[in-house]
C-alpha cells in the first residue's frame, strides 16, 4: 500500500566520509517499505545511467585530471540527469525518494575541499537543478573515526577518503554549518552510537516528518 498516493516525498542523507550514511539510508527504506510506503532508493554521484558514468569518470582513475571548476560541472551534469530520469519521475508518482549525497555534498566537497567554489555551486544549483531535497538526515560523526571507517572500506572509489583528516575535519564543520543555515530541512543525527540506534533515531524523524506532511 502507498500511504501518500500522489504526494512524493525528497529525503536526503548528507555527512562525512564513513559516518555510516550509506547504511543508515538502506535502513530506513527497509523500514518504510514495511510501513507500507513505496520507497525509491538512490545515490548520488549516479542514479541513473548517464550519471553512473559520470560518477565513474570523476572517482575512479588520477584525482587530478579534473580542474575543481570541471569537476563540480560534471557533478551537476550528473545530478541533472539523475532528476530527470529518476528522481522526479518518482516524486510524481508519489513515491517517497531516498537519496544517498545530493547538492550539500557538492556544497562540501567541490565548493570547500577544492578552493572557494561555494558561489559557484550554488549559481549552478540555482540554473539546473532548481529544488532541494523535502528532509536532510545529517550523520554527524567524529572526523577520525569517520577517516578510519571510510579507510577500512578498501574500495576502488577512493576519491575523496584520500583528502586526509584535516578535511574531515572542515566537512564536518561545514556539514553543520549547512544545518544551520537550513534548519527548516536539516535533521542532525549523532552518528557515534550503535547502528541500531542511530537508525530508530532517524526512523522516529522521518516518520513524524512523513505524518506531518501527509
Amino acid at each position: 500500500m502507498n500511504h501518500r498516493s500522489g504526494s512524493g516525498r525528497f529525503i536526503t542523507f548528507e555527512g562525512i566520509d564513513g559516518s555510516g550514511k550509506s547504511t543508515q539510508s538502506r535502513i530506513l527504506a527497509d523500514a518504510l517499505r514495511q510501513d507500507g510506503y513505496d520507497v525509491l532508493a538512490t545515490r548520488e554521484p549516479g542514479g541513473s545511467a548517464g550519471a553512473e558514468e559520470i560518477r565513474a569518470l570523476v572517482l575512479e582513475g588520477d584525482p587530478d585530471r579534473w580542474s575543481a571548476e570541471t569537476e563540480t560541472l560534471l557533478f551537476t551534469a550528473a545530478r541533472r540527469d539523475h532528476l530527470e530520469r529518476t528522481i522526479e519521475p518518482a516524486l510524481r508518482a508519489g513515491k517517497i525518494v531516498i537519496c544517498d549525497r545530493f547538492a550539500d555534498s557538492t556544497r562540501m566537497y567541490q565548493g570547500l575541499s577544492r578552493g572557494d567554489l561555494r558561489g559557484m555551486v550554488d549559481q549552478l544549483h540555482a540554473l539546473m537543478i532548481k529544488r532541494e531535497p523535502d528532509l536532510t538526515i545529517l550523520i554527524d560523526m567524529d572526523p577520525d573515526q569517520g577517516l578510519k571507517r571510510a579507510l577500512e572500506r578498501q574500495g576502488h572509489e577512493e576519491r575523496f577518503e584520500d583528502f586526509g583528516p584535516d578535511l574531515q575535519r572542515r566537512m564536518r564543520a561545514g556539514f553543520l554549518a549547512l544545518a544551520d543555515e537550513f534548519p527548516a530541512r536539516f535533521r542532525v543525527i549523532d552518528g557515534g552510537r550503535s547502528i541500531d540506534i542511530v537508525a530508530a533515531d532517524v526512523l522516529d524523524v522521518v516518520r513524524h516528518d512523513l505524518t506531518t506532511h501527509a
